[in-house]
């Protein structure tokens, strides 16, 4: 049997790789982990959700602000935001959480760190500042990138990304975002209320495409309202760099031409798979820029070898890439066959409201063919909504055929937490009636979750049928006010 100086290796120190790694060292596997940054934690902790969420949060307090009068406050005159105070506070969160991700904390945990870029020698071999160093199993964690669109002077012209946004030393008086995704709408709304003029140009005809087009228009409605410009269904042709000011020429759905000028440029147009330079070329490994294919186990090709995470290129969030991470740590250490099951993946977009969402929503029902209905409630019926001052939203639950949940769809305040009821409710297989007739706290937002469950029974307890069968066995009376009184009454 070969010899080997580690039991496994992974690459990348992100989430999904840093859940393999702790795993397999408390479980008494020699591990070894390689991360090309000088920091473990990964683009989520430097660059994406600690960050973007991080700031959200102080554009909010400032909106509040700025909006005290709505709350019966006395009106206050604010000065403009210094944004290098806000740009302090984030590095702040972020160190703060790097203490939990730390060479310290996984080496107490039993693992070896190594920082540097890694590249396979061969299929159970990696070369890293010199050292050669062998693992019988090893993980790729390595992330993506901001993807780069091929667009005409877009080389020639300064823009930002993700990684670039939060160290800015001043708020840029004009932003310009290509994309419409999560990361290019929470940005939006962000710097928009921090004091920033932001435009965001868009390919297709609605902004956040995967998601259903009612849900994404209202949040778009809400973002204009505060301000956001919008140019959907627009092909950017060309950006110049103007010294001051960038230049971004459009063409719209009408084959008409317009040009856009902002201070700063954010490219949000998707994401890469790290793969370049592990020398994957040669061990029989499918990947693209698109990312690493893998089975339902998270194995390539080469069996011993898996891949996790983004750059897996499948879904780019990173409690997927925390899931993940405890498939490939079931399998490669346990030897069990657990398989990923993304049925009821959960995922959210933090905007002012939020929009989360689990399982299928009307779009994937409709493009899977599957027959089904939808029930609604609106936050504008919740008690506690209306008294936080929150009038914009509504929970969908698809149901199919049969009845039984597929997916839910909440757009409104603290739609992320209100979410993880339905995480329990839909991966624990709970019965509707269960949700409907459990007693939640009043008031709180979480009783929209019990009453459109209630809403799909409401019909059937209700129904001519069970009130003539009650009259009948047990002498109800019927009305107490008929139709005509109530009306003279109204």
């Amino acid at each position: 049997m070969a010899e080997y100086d580690f039991d496994i290796g992974v690459i990348g120190g992100g989430a999904a790789g840093l859940t393999v790694t702790a795993g397999a060292a408390q479980a008494g596997a020699k591990t070894l982990l390689v991360e090309k940054e000088k920091e473990l934690g990964g683009d989520c902790l430097h660059y994406g959700c600690v960050p973007s969420k991080t700031l959200i949060k102080t554009a909010h307090v400032y909106h509040l602000m700025k909006n005290s009068k709505e709350f019966g406050l006395p009106g206050v005159e604010l000065p403009p935001v210094d944004y290098r105070e806000v740009a302090k506070r984030i590095q702040s969160v972020i160190s703060t959480i790097q203490e939990h991700d730390s060479e310290e904390r996984f080496c107490k945990l039993g693992a070896k760190v190594e920082f540097g870029r890694a590249t396979f020698a061969d299929e159970h071999s990696i070369r890293v500042n010199g050292t050669t160093l062998s693992a019988k199993n090893w993980v790729l964690a390595t992330g993506s990138s901001p993807g780069i669109p091929p667009i005409e002077g877009l080389d020639r012209t300064p823009y930002i990304t993700n990684k670039e946004i939060w160290s800015l030393d001043h708020l840029p008086k004009s932003l310009i975002i290509l994309g419409a995704g999560p990361i290019a709408i929470e940005m939006a709304q962000a710097f928009g209320r921090l004091g920033s003029k932001v435009t965001v140009v868009q390919r297709s005809n609605q902004i956040l495409s995967t998601e259903d087009k009612d849900m994404a228009d209202t949040v778009m409605e809400v973002l204009h309202s505060e301000g956001v410009t919008f140019y959907l269904s627009s092909a950017v042709l060309g950006v110049r760099d103007l010294g001051n000011e960038r230049e971004v020429t459009i063409k719209n759905g009408a084959n008409a031409t317009s040009k856009i000028r902002g201070e700063k440029i954010l490219v949000a147009m998707g994401r890469e798979a790290n793969v370049t330079g592990l020398g994957l070329e040669g061990l029989g490994i499918d990947f693209t820029g698109k990312g690493i294919r893998v089975d339902n186990r998270l194995r390539t090709k080469q069996k011993h070898i898996y891949a996790a995470g983004d750059v897996t290129g499948q879904y780019q969030f990173t409690h997927a890439a925390g899931y993940e991470g405890g498939v490939v740590f079931t399998n490669a250490i346990f030897h069990l066959p657990r398989k990923v099951d993304y049925t009821f993946l959960p995922w959210c977009t933090y905007t002012d409201p939020e929009l989360a969402s689990i399982g299928m929503n009307e779009k994937a029902a409709e493009a899977a063919g599957i027959e089904y209905a939808v029930w609604t409630e609106e936050f504008k019926g919740n008690d506690r909504s209306l008294a936080e001052g929150e009038r914009v939203g509504k929970i969908k639950m698809i149901l199919d055929g049969k009845e039984k949940p597929i997916g839910v769809q909440i757009l409104g305040p603290q739609a992320g937490e209100l979410l993880s009821e339905w995480v329990a409710v839909l991966n624990g297989k709970m019965k509707l009636s269960t949700l409907a007739s459990a007693v939640h706290p009043y008031p709180t937002l979480a009783e929209i979750n019990k009453r459109v469950a209630g809403n799909f029974f409401s019909p059937k307890i209700f129904s001519e049928r069970v009130k003539k069968g009650l009259k009948f066995f047990f002498n109800l009376k019927g009305r107490a006010c008929g139709a005509e009184a109530c009306r003279a009454e109204d």
